[in-house]
């Protein structure tokens, strides 16, 4: 809650730190001083910094009501401020975007999970091996690679040449799961597939160091399983450091996915946020921020917690 408090303090003060006003922005270059003060009356912008703020946080917590009589708008709680630039509640355009990102976001890091931990785990345990060289080839290919090049390579293939699948977009999984399905796959693909070249190499790190550990030997000298000394033991102990880092990940994909939705033309949380911060959308900007925050703090305490289930050894007492 405190670094919440912290990080709306100073995105809060962003609102004030660009010259231009946001009275303006929403009027447009013909209005007139006395148009643009009428604005900032209407909106509250006019008051002292602190009573804004205090407006703002009060908005999150029971909502509030910009503008007075037939132009009134009301923002239900959590209220995370008006666009100027839409003329609208932000809390419009997150529900709006944000169902966007998370879908692709769910959706790559479950394959990159699946497939970078899975393929390093085993890279470890065949050491040496074809199948060890040729998995660190191509985790060392994936990344090096950039999603706003391999993310038109699919498209090219799969969409304009092959017409195995359609354009990327978004349909509401609970509208038509298999259109939405088939929209998501070239973003899951490409996102995920980068980023598990990273998990694998981390993984396979990880598990090799906890091979060579004394526990390890030990499980072994007590003559149990193969599998049950890498299953029970080895990879409970190798895959805390791969919960924190996709933890960290997951948190920071979810305050937007900006270059997979700009590359793939889908409007979510990301490409959103930099349409805001080319048009100078300050409330815009200011909530993708707080949100941005909120979801890297919230799976740091869910990383925390799990500590506890995967690693006996951190349990407190």
């Amino acid at each position: 809650m405190l670094t919440m408090f912290a990080v709306s303090i100073v995105t809060f003060l962003l609102f004030f730190a660009v010259p231009t006003s946001p009275a303006y922005v929403m009027c447009g270059k013909q209005c007139d001083a006395h148009a643009i003060a009428q604005t900032e009356h209407r909106l509250g912008l006019d008051q002292p910094t602190y009573v804004q703020y205090g407006q703002f946080m009060k908005g999150m917590v029971a909502g509030r009501t910009y503008g007075t009589g037939d132009l009134a708008v009301k923002c239900p709680a959590p209220c995370l401020g008006f666009s100027f630039r839409t003329n609208e509640p932000v809390t419009d355009i997150i529900k709006r975007t944000l169902p966007v990102t998370v879908s692709i976001v769910v959706g790559a890091t479950v394959l990159q999970l699946v497939l970078g931990v899975g393929l390093g785990m085993i890279s470890a345990l065949r050491r040496g091996t074809a199948f060890d060289k040729a998995a660190v080839g191509v985790s060392l290919v994936g990344a090096s690679m950039q999603i706003y090049f391999f993310g038109p390579i699919l498209l090219l293939l799969f969409v304009y040449t092959m017409h195995l699948l359609p354009n990327p977009g978004y349909t509401s999984p609970f509208e038509d799961p298999g259109q939405w399905f088939m929209q998501m796959l070239l973003p899951w693909v490409t996102l995920g597939f980068l980023n598990s070249a990273i998990f694998a190499r981390l993984s396979r790190a990880q598990m090799l160091e906890t091979l060579s550990e004394d526990f390890v030997r030990t499980a072994r000298a007590k003559g149990l399983t193969k599998w049950r000394v890498y299953g029970r033991h080895a990879l409970r102990a190798a895959i805390t450091p791969i919960v924190t880092t996709a933890g960290l990940y997951f948190g920071a994909s979810l305050g937007g996915a900006v270059i997979t939705e700009t590359v793939f033309g889908v409007n979510g949380l990301g490409r959103t946020a930099v349409q805001a911060v080319n048009d100078l959308n300050l409330p815009v900007v200011m909530a993708t921020v707080l949100l941005a925050a909120f979801f890297i703090i919230l799976l740091n305490i869910v990383v925390d917690m799990l500590y506890s289930v995967i690693d006996p050894r951190v349990r407190l007492i």
